[in-house]
């Protein structure tokens, strides 16, 4: 994990230096968890505003509020985020706008929305970052906070609105480069940690394997599930695209036999003395094909791969728990047998 976090770190440096890290209140974390498990519960989707404020390269999320439901239209989201914000400050709370969470399920958070909304936040606030909490993974004891930011190819082809196969490859821009992940940092304040400690010593011994959950064949089943719908998709998509080549192909032949015939046609007037045609002429019946929009397939590749190291990770640390199990279950026996 640390390898990989450093992996991330220096990709982040290479190609956006506004942040290298994320440092994460814990009341602001257990904030955006609360608010997720309970939107998980009614099938909805949570999201929120992160308040904090940049310090050296380190982004610093201090405090954080949930958005109204998108199913009252009596509320002005704009103004119910401006009024929120405009009270944190007379309590002398940070109310400086950073970013904004989202909750996700088996991993689905990558997605065109996510992408449009993360592009209008960082191109008004530039230090902004979206954060996904998985409900799902973190239920089974494994906490899913991660922290993204679109990489600069990635806002310059949506600045462009050119999501065609010439527009990716000219900036370069593929599944594993539209976002760049962000290492989170956990930070509490020494009282809240002295006061951890103290309920860690009041917790009874026997209530003490609560997140040792070793039912992992759910998640996982939703993830392998909703890995082979992506999969579905982006065949979809390869198949449309095939298409599409397979027609320019077709028009490129038809418009070479064309101009291979006037030519011929042109030699033969020429020797009579007859004016040639010119090749616009042949051009013009031959419309340029749109090509289509490879923003979708991107992101679906994308997802793919999410899926993947979700799984792979999710796997470890499942063998991981399954060992230390056995290792409590042994000393409880023994301690048992004495």
């Amino acid at each position: 994990m640390a390898n990989r976090a450093n992996r991330h770190a220096a990709r982040t440096e290479d190609s956006d230096n506004t942040i290298n890290y994320v440092q994460c209140d814990g009341l602001a974390v257990m904030k955006m968890v609360k608010h997720c498990h309970e939107e998980s519960s009614n099938m909805d989707l949570a999201q929120g505003a992160l308040l904090g404020l940049v310090v050296d390269k380190c982004l610093e999320i201090t405090n954080c509020f949930p958005f109204p439901k998108s199913g009252d239209e009596t509320m002005d989201e704009e103004m119910y985020q401006l009024t929120v914000m405009r009270r944190l400050r007379r309590v002398n709370v940070d109310h400086l706008h950073v970013g904004w969470y989202q909750s996700s399920d088996v991993g689905n958070s990558l997605s065109l929305a996510l992408l449009e909304s993360q592009y209008h936040y960082q191109t008004s606030i530039e230090e902004s970052v979206v954060v996904v909490y998985d409900t799902q993974k973190s239920s089974r004891g494994f906490l899913c906070l991660k922290a993204y930011r679109l990489t600069p190819q990635a806002i310059q082809m949506y600045k462009d609105g050119d999501f065609t196969p010439e527009a990716f490859r000219t900036l370069k821009v593929g599944y594993e480069s539209l976002f760049a992940e962000i290492p989170i940092v956990i930070k509490n304040s020494p009282l809240t940690n002295i006061m951890m400690s103290e309920l860690n010593e009041l917790l009874p011994e026997d209530k003490g394997h609560n997140f040792l959950d070793l039912g992992t064949a759910t998640v996982l089943e939703n993830q392998m599930r909703s890995l082979i719908e992506r999969v579905d998709e982006l065949y979809q998509e390869a198949v449309r695209y095939n298409k599409y080549q397979q027609v320019v192909f077709k028009q490129d032949t038809e418009k070479h036999r064309a101009l291979a015939k006037l030519a011929a046609e042109n030699a033969v007037r020429t020797s009579k003395g007859e004016p040639t045609v010119a090749e616009e002429e042949v051009i013009k019946q031959f419309r340029p094909m749109t090509a289509p929009n490879r923003l979708t397939a991107t992101i679906t590749s994308g997802q793919i791969n999410t899926h993947a190291q979700h799984i792979a990770q999710f796997c470890s640390q499942s063998l991981a728990k399954l060992f230390i199990t056995e290792s409590l279950q042994n000393a409880k026996e023994a301690k048992e047998t004495k």
